[in-house]
């Protein structure tokens, strides 16, 4: 068995030095743009920066999460972002949208790329496209079972990653389980009945007949997840299926 890299999530600084005295090898946090943690937290570039000097003193990585998916209108924004970040020689960049992956090797060439979990990785052959397409590691999607992560690795070079640890949002990295959950009309089959478009509310158990809408803005709609992930009973086989982990 190989030893993983145990990669985990930082909202501030503190939480940053938290995850390296706990034993993490690499830490993952989003900066102020064009990624996806922004409700837990994010770094300005000054943070970043910080952050960086932290890591490298300590023998660590750092990783930012730029793995939003780009409009039009995001584009040069997103270049312009790439610019500032590129002096702060940040450890390698997550990202999901293939425009995103072509813009970071444009613009900054030599930086490592990583692959989030919302690309939806689900076979080899993806694995093995974005291997070509300049990645050097793929977040699995997290519904893949131990069998499903030893057939990638079997079949793939590529540096395999999973998440061990946190909520399971009601998805398929990404692509809706609400059709299938519901009706019984999977949308990944072409199916969809389009239960996103459906008025809901949800009630907490104190306070029956209180009813709270499910809010939209320009990137969608939130609904709630489900039961948190917890795979530590099986790291030992994680391992054998050949996957380094994530928190």
């Amino acid at each position: 068995m190989h030893k993983p890299e145990l990669l985990a999530p930082a909202g501030d600084m503190e939480k940053l030095e938290i995850a390296l005295d706990y034993g993490a090898d690499a830490v993952y946090l989003g900066g102020e743009q064009f990624g996806l943690r922004a409700q837990a937290g994010t770094f300005s570039l000054s943070d970043l920066a910080r952050a960086k000097a932290l890591v490298q003193r300590r023998g660590k990585r750092l990783y930012l999460t730029l793995n939003a998916y780009l409009q039009p209108s995001d584009v040069e924004l997103f270049k312009g972002y790439l610019e500032e970040l590129r002096p702060l020689d940040l450890d390698a960049y997550i990202v999901s949208d293939p425009g995103a992956l072509a813009l970071v090797r444009e613009v900054d060439p030599h930086r490592e790329i990583h692959l989030s979990t919302q690309a939806n990785t689900t076979n080899a052959g993806a694995a093995n496209f974005w291997k070509q397409a300049g990645v050097s590691r793929v977040n699995l999607a997290r519904e893949l079972t131990l069998e499903d992560i030893a057939a990638i690795h079997r079949c793939s070079e590529m540096e395999l990653e999973v998440f061990v640890h946190g909520a399971l949002c009601v998805a398929y990295s990404g692509r809706c389980l609400l059709s299938t959950a519901l009706v019984g009309r999977s949308a990944n089959k072409g199916a969809c009945a389009q239960p996103c478009r459906w008025n809901y509310a949800l009630v907490e158990e104190k306070r029956p007949g209180e009813y709270l809408p499910i809010e939209e803005d320009a990137r969608g709609t939130y609904i709630m997840n489900s039961r948190d992930l917890c795979l530590i009973e099986h790291l030992p086989e994680l391992l054998q299926a050949g996957a380094s982990w994530r928190w």
